[in-house]
């Protein structure tokens, strides 16, 4: 067997393993339960809710978003290119530089945002009485009236907290599966462990508040270990892909139509970040520079990490 393939694999278990691990401890232990939690505990999970809204956003804006933009110039500058070439140079340079100076991966991310929010209004649509809230929004809200303090509006309903978690498990699913496949498309031995600790690093934040995520929400215990499982998967799956087609390239508009779903996921993460995950964490009015604090730190994590991912 060859080095590189040996790396490979063992990589491929190394994404299996680190996401499990890190994604079932907020499942696995009654301390990430919200619902249980009171006084002190109850402030340390909602500060920890807020660095994983934080780490949310920085793998929504500095991961997925810058990703799926360098690929989607990428690709679009690779078919004008074959375009020109096929014309024999006779198209309007003006006309390409107009095509070419068009934020077409903006228009793909903001897609993929109405297309989650079409779905969850046409969810809302057809089920009218989904706009009740839980036990845990009221116990929320209702500590936040004890203390004498106002809500910054609901909390996320109950049928809708669900929704946006699963589609946040499939925006991530798929960023997940292009991690791995770029793993599995290495040459050397070096480029595949520098790249496989890339995606572990950020990996293994994101999947823990995913996890986290998931508990807080309500999800039944055995629902969130499948969805963990499932999404522990995505990346052993692509690295998967990766060595089946090793050596071949992005014809036929494969690296487009990768490009453009890349495009769709970073849109669908932002929506979820922005109307589910930030507004459950800065509902309740305590503590507010605390919490603006812990985004603060769970960004600069991803920031970081990304000068290297």
């Amino acid at each position: 067997m060859e080095p590189v393939l040996e790396v490979k694999i063992g990589c491929l278990f190394a994404m299996l393993v680190v996401t499990l691990v890190c994604g079932l401890i907020p499942i696995c232990f009654k301390w990430f339960q919200i619902e249980a939690a009171r006084g002190r505990h109850r402030q340390v999970l909602s500060l920890l809710g807020c660095i994983s809204a934080g780490i949310f956003l920085g793998a929504g804006f500095m991961h997925m978003t810058a990703e799926a933009l360098e690929g989607i110039e990428s690709e679009i500058r690779k078919v004008m290119m074959q375009n020109r070439t096929e014309s024999g140079g006779n198209s309007s340079g003006d006309a390409n530089s107009a095509s070419t100076d068009y934020p077409y991966g903006e228009l793909i991310i903001s897609l993929g945002f109405f297309l989650v929010f079409f779905l969850e209004s046409l969810a809302l649509q057809c089920c009218p009485g989904a706009h009740r809230g839980s036990k845990v929004q009221e116990e929320e809200v209702g500590g936040a009236h004890v203390l004498g303090l106002h809500s910054h509006g609901s909390l996320p309903s109950p049928s809708q907290s669900p929704f946006r978690a699963l589609i946040l498990l499939l925006s991530l699913s798929f960023h997940s599966v292009f991690e791995g496949l770029a793993v599995g498309l290495q040459t050397t031995v070096v480029a595949t462990v520098q790249l496989c600790l890339a995606v572990l690093a950020h990996k293994g934040l994101i999947v823990f508040g995913v996890g986290l995520r998931l508990v807080q929400v309500g999800t039944a215990p055995r629902w969130a270990v499948f969805y963990i499982l499932s999404f522990a998967l995505m990346s052993p799956l692509g690295v998967a892909i990766g060595l089946a087609v090793a050596g071949g390239d992005s014809e036929g508009g494969q690296g487009l139509a990768q490009a453009v779903l890349e495009g769709v996921a970073a849109g669908t993460f932002l929506y979820v970040t922005f109307l589910e995950i930030l507004p459950r964490e800065l509902a309740a009015p305590e503590a507010p520079m605390l919490k603006w604090a812990c985004v603060t730190v769970g960004f600069a994590f991803m920031a970081l990490i990304a000068l290297w991912a």
